[in-house]
């Protein structure tokens, strides 16, 4: 582990400019910046789901593996050429994304976000992860990145669809149902 800060400004990025992993100063608008910014707001709103009393010991337990697992993806973000998370990684969440699914109902219509306070949330950090990955994905266009972290974003934004679907089932509100409105012809 990298030297730790005892004070928290540095007055560093007063220019603009953020620190690497690997020492390089980037702008703070960079995409690498973007991504792992992207990472860690995930892992705040799953943060503030797991401050939630009432979740399920399983979903707990997953959901702060997975906070670890965040922070490694944006550490290897920041630090350009280092691998953190493994195809492991992406393989326990596809194990958590089977086990959880096989005890819910087939999809027959798309969900709304809702279903109790903790599926809300669920479905705010599944939408944050979508943005991450588009973020990863924009940096990736430009500087290749592993295969891993695609797949792990990927996956994950899946994992909390799911999940929020079960919170929603067990807080007793259920999932909302999206109600189509017929489509009209444009003027």
């Amino acid at each position: 582990m990298g030297h730790r800060l005892s004070r928290i400004y540095t007055r560093t990025g007063d220019d603009g400019s953020t620190g690497l992993g690997d020492g390089r100063r980037v702008a703070k608008n960079d995409l690498r910046v973007a991504a792992f910014g992207d990472a860690d707001e995930l892992n705040s709103a799953l943060g503030l789901l797991l401050a939630q009393p009432d979740l399920p010991g399983d979903l707990r337990a997953a959901l702060q593996r997975i906070q670890h697992d965040l922070f490694n993806l944006g550490g290897e973000l920041c630090m350009p050429g280092v691998a953190i998370i493994q195809s492991q990684d992406v393989l326990r969440l596809e194990s958590e994304l089977d086990a959880l699914n096989a005890d819910l109902p087939p999809l027959r219509d798309f969900i709304l976000p809702g279903g109790g306070m903790a599926a809300a949330q669920c479905h705010l950090a599944r939408t944050i992860c979508r943005r991450c990955e588009r973020s990863v994905i924009t940096l990736h266009q430009r500087e290749p990145l592993r295969a891993d972290l695609l797949q792990y974003l990927n996956r994950l934004s899946d994992l909390l669809f799911v999940m929020a679907r079960v919170l929603a089932r067990a807080s007793g509100h259920g999932e909302v149902l999206w109600q189509a409105r017929p489509p009209v012809a444009a003027d």
